[in-house]
């Protein structure tokens, strides 16, 4: 197993509130010094998984995971592993279920934010709670990371970056290999750790 540093949560242009072009983020990624592992998670799409896959695929040390954020009933949760929506209605167990029957991961996106699902998380059977993302406060981030640790799950980080100067302010130490199944198994079993010393390229 190598360590890996990860961000998985990211829009594209494929969000209407986002900015962020495929291309534009593959040249930011190839060009950081060591975050090479990226979930896109546009909002109730997938449209940008394939795209952004075919543009890293020159780049040998680049691993893109293809997710989702799906805006459930309850508040927003993310799915890393899938090309393909979940079919709805999208309550959150219903996003749960489809992601274990799939092998990807459900994880409950800034649950002490605006359009999080709070303490319904605790409820859920999900494989991880978001505890560090770039768009919360210090406060929720604080929050959620407690919740995380009283119900025994790991935590994840995310910049949910909308702008090329939001991404990769945060990011995941993993110890895992460079593939998808790796890195998903590794967020499952915990073999994570959030930091927020991550800095952005600017060209």
């Amino acid at each position: 197993m190598d360590t890996l540093y990860a961000d998985f949560h990211i829009h594209t242009v494929y969000s209407s509130d986002s900015l962020i072009q495929p291309k534009t983020f593959v040249d930011m990624l190839s060009a950081h010094n060591y975050i090479k592992v990226a979930a896109i998670t546009d909002h109730d799409s997938v449209r940008a998984c394939k795209a952004v896959r075919t543009l890293a695929s020159s780049y040998p040390d680049i691993l893109i995971i293809p997710g989702v954020e799906i805006t459930t009933t309850a508040g927003d949760m993310l799915v890393l592993g899938t090309e393909e929506l979940p079919p709805k209605p999208w309550s959150p167990q219903d996003v749960v279920d489809y992601a274990k029957s799939i092998g990807a991961v459900s994880i409950v996106a800034h649950p002490y934010r605006l359009y999080g699902m709070g303490d319904v998380a605790r409820t859920l059977k999900v494989d991880a709670i978001e505890v560090l993302n770039g768009g919360s406060s210090t406060a929720a981030n604080q929050q959620a990371k407690q919740m995380a640790k009283e119900i025994g799950l790991p935590g994840t980080a995310g910049s949910d970056a909308h702008q090329i100067s939001e991404l990769f302010s945060v990011c995941n130490q993993i110890q895992a290999d460079l593939n998808i199944d790796s890195v998903l198994n590794a967020i499952r079993k915990g073999l994570i750790t959030t930091q927020t010393d991550a800095k952005p390229i600017h060209f």
